[in-house]
């Protein structure tokens, strides 16, 4: 049997989920550990099934339930979040705590989702808070664009 990769421990976020799990009666096991660990790093946006791809490709012995509970468990401590791409089923998720937010671009036609940085809509953000006397806690802009149709 082939020995388990070394976990390796990233504060504060484990901490956090530390902190979470033990709020609701749940222990950090192993499993939950390196769900998070293979996570921090990935890069950008990611599917439960990428997660579940990258920790069997890193030798990881993993369930799909697991990594899917995990996901919603740190979803809940708000270490990750799920950007709504579209209306279809597939869940797509990023690192949220910690980070500027991301705003994305969706072609329609390919389905390629690129971030994008807008720095003038974080100022927009944080004027309109400001205006109503309101602390900004992140938000989310998604662009639709599809090609130009044949004439």
């Amino acid at each position: 049997m082939t020995p388990e990769p070394a976990i390796t421990v990233h504060q504060p976020l484990c901490a956090v989920f530390r902190r979470h799990l033990k709020s609701l009666g749940q222990k950090y096991t192993p499993e939950r550990a390196r769900v998070l660990d293979v996570l921090l790093g990935m890069d950008g946006l990611f599917q439960a099934d990428d997660l579940l791809a990258q920790m069997r490709g890193k030798g990881h012995r993993v369930s799909k339930a697991t990594v899917y509970r995990t996901i919603r468990l740190l979803q809940d401590a708000g270490i990750i979040s799920q950007v709504l791409i579209d209306d279809a089923d597939q869940r797509h998720y990023q690192l949220a705590y910690g980070k500027t937010p991301q705003d994305f671009l969706v072609n329609v036609d390919t389905g390629k989702i690129e971030a994008i940085e807008a720095p003038e809509l974080i100022a927009l953000r944080d004027r309109l808070c400001a205006e109503r006397g309101l602390s900004p806690q992140g938000h989310r802009f998604m662009v639709y664009a599809a090609g130009p149709k044949a004439r």
